[in-house]
């Protein structure tokens, strides 16, 4: 988002060919259901960044960047364009390993050098893309790589029967009931069903620290609304998230605690009860008082 974004945002106007979401508070019941203080939700600290730096040759993508989040909290990273909120989250999952800094999961000290790593560790990471696979129906891409087999060799066999099974399981645990045939192709699927199949994947198993990058960006409303409530259940499940974002109004519907990145830095961080979307985008501006 460029800072002509922003302001279209803050006042509520866009330009020509441009949507831009105004900042509305979410309904004031919603509001009040949430959590005010992430730390308060389960408690105990699920991941910390510590003084993490992270150069592309003359460039300064992070810059000492250091942020936490607990289990049962979600940590919205805003920032302009090139603040370094993708490099954080490809440090975090093991994409890229940093030029220096620390990483903490559950108040261990951990070296994540492979998106294997973060796994083992508990740290799933859906990008803009989601990586599924079109031609696949839905079991077979939460199952991908890690097919569920029976017997035994030569005889051994992909189990079908306890993938779908599993599948169907998994989806009523996160209350998604917008997928009503788990055996089309995931092409078919809407935008909003291809995001909740990327996370019942992530989250199928050892998931305790979810990142996704921008969930909702080509999400119509309905279909946002129902990653939003995803993002709610997992939640309240103890899930620790972060999640990148540019739309004000869901950040200021699902997140505890709001870090701002500015070139490279933490410019601010807020408590999402004591803070206005104005201040957040002064911040993210780099006007932060």
């Amino acid at each position: 988002m460029m800072v002509s974004e922003l302001e279209d945002a803050r006042t509520g106007h866009s330009g020509p060919g441009r949507q831009v979401v105004p900042f509305a508070a979410a309904p004031a019941e919603q509001l009040s259901a949430m959590p005010h203080d992430g730390g308060s939700v389960n408690g105990g600290e699920a991941l910390r960044v510590a003084d993490v730096s992270r150069s592309f040759g003359l460039v300064q993508a992070l810059d000492r960047v250091s942020l936490s989040v607990n289990h049962g909290e979600v940590v919205a990273l805003v920032g302009d364009n090139g603040a370094g909120k993708s490099t954080l989250v490809k440090v975090i999952s093991g994409v890229i390993t940093p030029d220096e800094g620390e990483l903490y999961v559950n108040g261990e000290r951990v070296a994540i050098r492979s998106p294997n790593d973060a796994a083992d560790r508990g740290i799933r990471t859906i990008h803009q893309d989601l990586a599924l696979a079109d031609n696949l129906d839905v079991v077979e891409n939460l199952f991908l790589g890690r097919e569920l087999c029976r017997g035994v060799w030569p005889l051994r066999r992909v189990d079908f029967a306890a993938m779908r099974q599993r599948t169907t399981a998994v989806l009523a645990e996160l209350g998604i009931g917008t997928i009503s045939d788990i055996g089309v192709p995931v092409a078919q699927l809407s935008g909003g069903q291809r995001q909740t199949v990327a996370v019942a994947r992530a989250t199928l198993e050892n998931c305790a620290i979810l990142l996704l990058d921008e969930p909702t960006a080509s999400l119509g409303l309905k279909e946002a609304r129902h990653v939003l409530e995803l993002v709610h259940r997992l939640r309240a499940q103890g899930t620790a998230m972060v999640i990148i974002s540019h739309n004000m109004r869901q950040v200021f519907e699902v997140a505890d605690r709001i870090v701002v990145l500015h070139l490279g830095k933490v410019g601010a961080v807020f408590r999402r009860a004591d803070t206005t979307p104005q201040e957040v985008v002064k911040a993210i501006m780099g006007k932060a008082s």
